[in-house]
């Protein structure tokens, strides 16, 4: 039987030149390893509503989502997801740890010093290149 397709929205915010990241809680699924903020996508739900949606829940900011910058299916024992990445922007206030242990805003360079999950090494290899990276206007 085949694993369960869990659909998942996450942003990629830039600002200055740094990427906003976020760490997943003590008690879940990957808990410690870091990520891009955002979630699971519900029935009826587009995917950038989705985006929108968990940013506002997990901290508490508003976004404007732009373009898709990948996509990735990966499988995990027992589960498989589809992360889709969206670049966005802030529209509304200042990130806080609402439903993720920490935030941090890191450099291309510095995303290196932090684990993230298997899922994301694709897109993690693609990123130094991306050109809000050099964008120093947000």
């Amino acid at each position: 039987m085949p694993s369960p397709l869990i659909e998942v929205s996450a942003g990629l915010v830039f600002r200055a030149g740094r990427l906003l990241i976020t760490q997943r809680p003590p008690g879940t699924h990957l808990a410690g390893l870091w990520e891009f903020p955002g979630g699971k996508r519900e029935a009826g739900e587009s995917w950038e509503a989705c985006l929108e949606r968990e940013l506002a829940e997990e901290l508490g900011v508003g976004v404007a989502v732009g373009r898709v910058f990948d996509e990735i299916v990966h499988d995990y024992p027992g589960k498989r997801v589809q992360l889709r990445f969206f670049v966005s922007r802030l529209t509304k206030g200042e990130p806080a740890p609402l439903g993720c242990a920490a935030v941090a805003w890191v450099t291309a360079e510095e995303l290196a010093h932090y684990e993230f999950p298997a899922a994301d090494a694709h897109l993690l290899a693609a990123l130094p290149a991306a050109p809000e990276f050099l964008e120093k206007r947000f």
